[in-house]
């Protein structure tokens, strides 16, 4: 059957205010100056989604936004991705979310309100949406409470639906990380925490620990770890592949979205894990060569471009 969609994303929608050169870190009661502003595409799954459509697979996305100004930003951000909006539910009664990004050296920290993305919940996905789509990716579970209380029946939903489906937990601002993974993670085909998420979720201390204990019940893991690359367990066997390392970071808002979505870009055409797994090392790395998450994914050729001129890669 021909499907609309490559991917379908269930997931979180806000835009995020990114604040670089900050002169130095935030303290209370003190004013610090910023020399760059820019208001951006925000949300994991959005950058997933507006990236892995530039790399050219068919892209659907289920979010909820409000009517503003945000609202409007992150449907026009979409739409010259060629992300399909048509399921991105409008609440005229929300706020859309909004994430304040503070970069500073190498590192950040952020500060997000939800608004519209905590409403959405699993009447907002059809049954008739999912058979559209070849795949089911959810991302950011923790900031989306009316997904997560559902989340084993959302993936159910998509496999009852003969899709294949990837989950990529994100941060858990509660730091609480209840999520039933023994009943969870038997209904996701690819599993992609980052080295933190995959040791907070389980309570280990290392990711080969961690990757352990999952592997009785999961079907594929792969843990982002940044410079050191990546580690994948699929049918019984470790591989860890080396990271593209990019000397002249812009910044790193993203770079595990911008992974998923060239993991995912070579597993919806088949292609082995180890080589999924090598090309979103690269289109991770990639992803550090501009600001904000998306603005280095213009079309496959440029980014293609891009994996030549910076990191050596050749197809």
């Amino acid at each position: 059957m021909n499907k609309e969609f490559d991917v379908i994303v269930v997931g979180e929608l806000n835009v995020d205010l990114i604040l670089n050169q900050i002169e130095s870190f935030p303290e209370m009661g003190k004013e610090k100056l910023a020399g760059k502003m820019d208001l951006v595409l925000g949300s994991s799954s959005a950058i997933f989604a507006g990236n892995l459509s530039s790399l050219g697979a068919e892209v659907g996305y289920i979010g909820k936004i409000g009517n503003d100004m945000f609202g409007h930003l992150i449907v026009e951000s979409l739409n010259k991705k060629n992300v399909n909006i048509s399921l991105i539910i409008v609440d005229e009664h929300l706020k859309t979310g909004a994430t304040v990004v503070l970069n500073y050296d190498e590192d950040r920290a952020m500060v997000t309100h939800g608004g519209a993305m905590e409403h959405l919940s699993i009447a907002d996905i059809k049954k008739e949406h999912l058979q559209k789509a070849k795949h089911m990716h959810v991302s950011s579970v923790f900031l989306q409470p009316g997904i997560k209380e559902n989340i084993i029946d959302v993936f159910k939903l998509a496999k009852e639906n003969g899709l294949t489906t990837s989950l990529d937990t994100q941060w858990d601002p509660a730091e609480k990380w209840d999520l039933d993974l023994n009943n969870l993670l038997p209904l996701v085909d690819v599993f992609i925490p980052n080295e933190e998420e995959i040791k907070h979720l389980t309570g280990k201390q290392n990711v080969n620990d961690a990757i352990d204990m999952l592997n009785g019940f999961a079907n594929t893991i792969v843990v982002k770890m940044g410079s050191k690359g990546s580690v994948s367990w699929h049918k019984g066997q470790l591989n860890e592949v080396p990271a593209f390392l990019n000397k002249n970071v812009v910044d790193a808002i993203g770079a595990g979205d911008s992974f998923d979505a060239g993991f995912i870009f070579k597993y919806i055409k088949g292609l082995s894990i180890a080589e999924c797994q090598k090309f979103g090392n690269l289109t991770g790395a990639i992803n550090t060569t501009a600001s904000g998450g998306t603005a280095a994914f213009k079309d496959y050729q440029s980014i293609m471009e891009i994996a030549k001129t910076k990191f050596g890669y050749s197809e």
